[in-house]
């Protein structure tokens, strides 16, 4: 018991520096993607996403790529450490599944990073910005999967609301995502209006399409641009109002109430930056926080989730309905 003690202590301080290593990797990519698309750029907007319009660039090994490299290869070489660790001498699950899955990941990012210097392939573009949140991610379930010991089971069930909150909360991730691929930051630039337009419309239904080739970015006004801003602010709604009812919820355990406040905290902080966001016309380091508390804020619903079930599963009873027992 001791020796797998000391292991899980182990594994739990390596999957916190990756969580660590990894929110920065994905911080200083947001930077310099946001920062080579000209974001804040003198003659704003005209001057934005001026790459689209040209071929790739030879990259420039500037202080925020050198430290992009360095950190992203640390945490490969953590990762494959925790890998290992995980495995012998014998697994520990669910850490050693949470591990490998990180490692996984880890290595579709390296072989995407051969089309990541063309800005155009709006899809790479998405897939990186959605991999390097599941980076974090799956580093921190890394995290929470030493809290117990492996053998105390399968969690329980967590409830409606919050698994509706919870898909409410990664399509607007994604749709937050497939804007900064695709360039479309500046086709909306009022809140809670889109330049006068409440409801996307079905012309602007292709700008989904996620296998197009960038040429230019989408201007204030563009239809598809304007879908996408309105989909994503609906969407963020939703799951503000879901997962805000199930953070309530669990607020009246003593379990749960540091997980549920953690939660509702981060969604008031990326909720507001979204809209600082907007209403400061796209500030470089608005956007970039934005992205960061995003990633925070997964975490953070990750780290309820599992309180909720595990609380579930011990009590039998159901993780946020309290008074039905």
């Amino acid at each position: 018991m001791d020796i797998v003690d000391g292991r899980l202590r182990q594994i739990r301080l390596i999957a916190q520096c990756l969580t660590g290593l990894t929110l920065m990797v994905l911080v200083v990519s947001a930077f310099m993607r946001l920062e080579g698309a000209g974001l804040g750029c003198s003659d704003w907007p005209a001057c934005y996403a001026q790459v689209l319009s040209r071929e790739p660039q030879r990259l420039h090994f500037g202080l925020f790529r050198v430290l992009h490299r360095i950190s992203a290869s640390i945490s490969l070489l953590l990762a494959c450490f925790l890998v290992w660790r995980c495995l012998r001498p014998q697994p520990i699950q669910p850490a050693c599944k949470q591990a490998l899955l990180l490692l996984l990941l880890m290595s579709l990012l390296a072989i995407l990073g051969f089309w990541s210097s063309d800005p155009r392939l709006a899809l790479v573009g998405f897939l990186n910005i959605m991999g390097g949140l599941g980076l974090v991610i799956l580093s921190w379930r890394v995290v929470l999967s030493t809290d117990t010991f492996p053998e105390m089971g399968k969690p329980g069930k967590t409830s409606v609301i919050l698994r509706l909150g919870v898909v409410s909360l990664f399509l607007t991730v994604m749709l937050g995502a497939w804007m900064g691929a695709s360039y479309a930051g500046v086709a909306c630039t009022t809140l809670p209006d889109c330049n006068g337009v409440w409801w996307p419309s079905a012309a602007g239904w292709p700008a989904l399409n996620t296998w197009v080739r960038l040429s230019a970015a989408p201007m204030p006004g563009d239809l598809g641009g304007v879908t996408l801003h309105l989909l994503h602010r609906y969407v963020a709604l939703a799951a503000v109002l879901l997962l805000g009812v199930a953070c309530l919820q669990a607020l009246r355990q003593e379990e749960t109430r540091a997980s549920a406040s953690a939660v509702l905290f981060l969604l008031l902080v990326v909720f507001g930056l979204g809209g600082l966001t907007v209403s400061s016309g796209l500030s470089l380091w608005l956007v970039v926080s934005h992205g960061a508390f995003t990633a925070l804020l997964l975490a953070a619903v990750v780290n309820l989730q599992r309180k909720l079930s595990l609380r579930q599963r011990h009590s039998g009873s159901p993780a946020l309905n309290p008074d039905t027992r």
